[in-house]
């Protein structure tokens, strides 16, 4: 299996020079064999291949006007190729019920998140005394947190819009050890109000990061939008704009990191339902909190995290009316309740149910029910 270990790194100011012509230098051939392959498209309706633009690549590097290009890191230069043919590739695939990539864009020099990924041949990335050394940049000074384990396939350098530099080292490794098994199995019902809710009756907080630094967030954006454009004390302001977002990020990943491992270390069999947020967030009065809660991302680690560890994750249709069922008789409700009812009562056996409890308990029935056939 691969797996990624990303470390924030310590440039010098001559190297972060270097850092910033290998982008740039990435982002021109990116679209460079962009443009060429839209106007090849156009005059004659054929396709550019991969191939084809490696290999024209290498006769541009020769020429004079382009001659710049030799200083940068051959292998990022590949994989900006293979990134835009994958990107046209995406664009042609067909995918049922999903939202067809739109046509590959242009990367703009203005972006204040740049990358570039490159590649390890024979030993060009390696770890040297708590520095990482990268082709063309050399020993960078890395905070090391853990040792990556296995082989080091490739690293991936990025600059953050608050100005941080961080590594992506994707390393194969083997399978971590799986957990022990617990032969306990639970359904989720995710909230807004509660981030989560088992059917055990386990009520997990939902910390509302964003809700809770807004404030501070509005009064950074309000400084901002009162500086001068591009002046000085602009970038400063942009600057503390970005930590602080980064900051709420970081928090969020952090405690979805840890109820996720603590969930596929306690059960066995994980029942989710498969939700929508992308339609979910046309609601304008909801949109703000279930994008603050990250569904999406929970759910993402719990799948992939279950493929570690040898656990199951089952998720049910999205429509299944989990709200609307009584766990103890099936009994429908006639009427759809509103999100504001929060308890009701059963009208065939008058069992007086807590909504969400309700929901993942039902959810966890059809989850087992979908998991025996």
């Amino acid at each position: 299996m691969e797996r990624a270990y990303k470390y924030r790194i310590y440039p010098t100011a001559k190297q972060v020079d270097l850092l910033n012509q290998i982008f740039g230098s990435c982002r021109f051939v990116y679209n460079y064999y962009l443009n060429k392959r839209t106007e090849l498209y156009q005059k004659s309706g054929a396709s550019m291949s991969y191939n084809a633009c490696s290999k024209d690549l290498t006769s541009l590097k020769k020429l004079e006007e382009f001659s710049w290009l030799k200083d940068c890191d051959s292998t990022a230069l590949q994989s900006e190729l293979k990134n835009l043919n994958s990107a046209f590739e995406n664009f042609f695939r067909r995918v049922k019920s999903k939202k067809k990539p739109g046509y590959p864009k242009y990367k703009s020099k203005h972006c204040k998140y740049q990358s570039y990924t490159t590649k390890n041949n024979n030993g060009t990335i390696a770890i040297i005394n708590n520095k990482i050394r990268i082709p063309k940049v050399g020993l960078l000074k890395t905070k090391i947190s853990r040792l990556p384990e296995g082989r080091i396939l490739s690293a991936t350098i990025s600059r953050h819009p608050s100005g941080k530099y961080f590594i992506s080292l994707c390393c194969r490794t083997e399978k971590p050890e799986a957990f022990d098994k617990t032969d306990l199995c639970v359904g989720i019902d995710l909230g807004v109000k509660e981030f989560a809710i088992t059917s055990d009756d386990l009520h997990i907080a939902n910390p509302k990061y964003l809700r809770s630094l807004e404030d501070k967030l509005a009064k950074l954006q309000r400084e901002l939008a009162r500086k001068q454009l591009y002046s000085n004390n602009y970038e400063k302001c942009r600057i503390k704009v970005a930590c602080l977002h980064e900051r709420i990020a970081n928090l969020r990943n952090d405690f979805l990191h840890k109820l996720s491992t603590d969930l596929i270390r306690k059960y066995d069999v994980i029942c989710l339902e498969h939700l929508a947020p992308s339609n979910m967030v046309k609601n304008h009065k909801m949109a703000k909190s279930v994008s603050d809660a990250s569904w999406s991302e929970f759910v993402r680690m719990l799948i992939y995290k279950a493929e570690w560890y040898n656990k199951t994750i089952v998720q049910i249709d999205r429509f299944y009316p989990s709200s609307q069922l009584c766990h103890i008789c099936g009994e429908k409700s006639s009427t759809t309740k509103d999100l504001k009812v929060r308890k009701w009562s059963c009208p065939a056996c008058g069992t007086v149910l807590d909504r969400d409890v309700n929901a993942a308990i039902n959810i966890l029935n059809e989850g087992l029910r979908i998991l025996n056939n």
